[in-house]
């Protein structure tokens, strides 16, 4: 969850808009490929859309926002009293209806920063059966839960009902809940499909939509799905696109769908996390499976990216007979099984998770201070948005990428496009160095098996009422049922 926190430093200040830049294209998603350092991209800074109406300025608190007394509440309850700089320069002109399109890095507040417009602006408002008012589209079921999670409490402090939307899980119960009546629907563009598809949703009556990670969104086998969503909902209605990164690609949302828009960046494009540090290891091809399990083997959390589904499983499997508590993480999972490797993570029952990108963004764990790439991401915003699992809201981290001699020159060119210098060290496992840089340690070869933490069943009442609904006016989070073996739908997941 992007949790916001009290301190602030001077270089938390709203930076302003958007530098120079070149001209935008036209184009849609850059390709895939499977390689490192093979994916086409659009590439450059992002071309900004001319705004006629000038933005109002940042505020200093939330208390100089127009917001309901019940929202304010809210904040105060869950510890959220200074707003961070991408709330501070976003929220004055969503709140007043304004198109918005911010960039704020990882971990940074955007979640609050259009969750709060959202709730603020449909509070007191009522939705018919199968028409909700506002939208928030996201690429991945994580991010859909993290969202989810992030606006329940200020949904129910306005008595807001909230769907939740995604691939995975019951389609049935999910039809269910928008039958009954959701103002906002937090979803993924397959699934929300599927349901409009079967007559169960329309998006007629929304008016206010958002797009998150707006730039993955504009990748190839997501453009297609979300123009269509897009050209469904109300004509006029207000437009918010929000990402860590945001570059060419999404010229073609821009200048289609947002009128006017107040463009905020509250960090460069590339901008690096001050609080991050950032280590180049340079390894031998020969010693870097044993690199990796050291560092495996380290006390505390650490998330481990590798390019495919299959090496994550492989790595997996080898940590767990070393004796390193690991999960894998991918898209070839199922939901509960994501869901329930994802809350063992959390909680420290797992402390390695090793995964694909699908990882990469909507996934927020506290006191997270190491991220390893064992395989290089293909492109600088892969790295920034892995990377930003640490390091979040104030907090700090490493991030290291294990890199063989053949992907050196790859790595170099990745770093430049990111903006990043980091610290390149020659290492060989068992070396005081790498343990210095990550903790790294023989792991005790003793295997261990991961089970899941048993669950206590409530007990059924005496006279149970099947298929009962929460009460109208509840603030209830719905869509949430699981359903074994639930097909996947393009567009549900990231392409990891």
């Amino acid at each position: 969850m992007n949790r916001t926190r009290t301190t602030r430093t001077r270089a938390d200040r709203p930076s302003g808009r958007f530098g120079a830049s070149t001209a935008a294209s036209r184009s849609g998603g850059p390709r895939r490929s499977g390689g490192y350092g093979k994916r086409q991209q659009a590439g450059g800074e992002f071309a900004p859309p001319k705004t006629v109406t000038p933005a109002l300025p940042a505020v200093e608190s939330f208390a100089d926002l127009d917001l309901p007394a019940p929202l304010l509440a809210a904040l105060g309850r869950e510890g959220v009293t200074v707003p961070f700089p991408i709330q501070a320069a976003t929220l004055p002109n969503s709140l007043a209806g304004r198109d918005v399109l911010g960039r704020g890095r990882t971990g940074s507040g955007k979640t609050l920063a259009f969750g709060l417009a959202v709730v603020a602006r449909t509070a007191g408002r009522r939705a018919e059966p199968r028409r909700p008012l506002a939208l928030v589209l996201v690429p991945t079921r994580e991010l859909v839960q993290q969202v989810t999670d992030a606006l329940a409490p200020y949904a129910r402090a306005v008595s807001l009902r909230l769907a939740t939307v995604v691939g995975g899980m019951s389609v049935a119960r999910q039809a269910g809940a928008l039958r009954a009546g959701a103002e906002v629907v937090v979803a993924t563009p397959g699934r929300l499909k599927d349901l409009i598809d079967r007559g169960d949703c329309r998006l007629t009556d929304v008016g206010i939509t958002v797009l998150d990670e707006a730039d993955q969104m504009t990748d190839m086998g997501f453009m297609p799905q979300v123009t269509a969503l897009l050209d469904q909902v109300r004509a006029g209605g207000q437009r918010m696109l929000f990402s860590a990164t945001l570059d060419r690609n999404v010229d073609l949302l821009v200048r289609r769908y947002l009128t006017d828009p107040v463009v905020h960046s509250v960090d460069p494009s590339a901008g690096a996390v001050d609080t991050m540090e950032h280590h180049v290891l340079h390894v031998h091809d020969a010693d870097k499976h044993r690199t990796t399990t050291e560092i495996a083997a380290r006390d505390g959390r650490v998330i481990m990216f590798l390019d495919t589904k299959h090496a994550v499983d492989r790595l997996t499997a080898h940590l767990l007979k070393s004796g390193v508590r690991a999960a894998a993480l991918h898209g070839g999972r199922s939901q509960p099984q994501r869901t329930r490797t994802l809350a063992q993570f959390k909680a420290g029952h797992v402390t390695v998770l090793v995964a694909t990108n699908v990882a990469a963004r909507g996934i927020h764990v506290d006191s997270l201070d190491l991220v390893v790439n064992v395989d290089p991401p293909s492109d600088h915003k892969d790295y920034l948005h892995r990377g930003g699992r640490t390091a979040r809201a104030g907090e700090s981290g490493s991030v290291v990428t294990l890199v063989t001699p053949d992907q050196r020159r790859g790595m170099t060119r990745l770093m430049a496009s990111a903006g990043i210098t980091p610290r390149i060290t020659p290492v060989r496992s068992g070396e005081a160095e790498l343990s210095r840089i990550t903790g790294a340690q023989a792991p005790s070869g003793v295997p261990v098996v991961i089970t899941a933490p048993a669950v206590e069943r409530p007990r059924r009442a005496s006279s149970p009422s099947r298929g009962r609904r929460g009460r109208a006016g509840q603030g209830r989070t719905v869509g949430a049922g699981v359903r074994r073996g639930a097909r996947r739908r393009p567009g549900d997941d990231s392409a990891a």
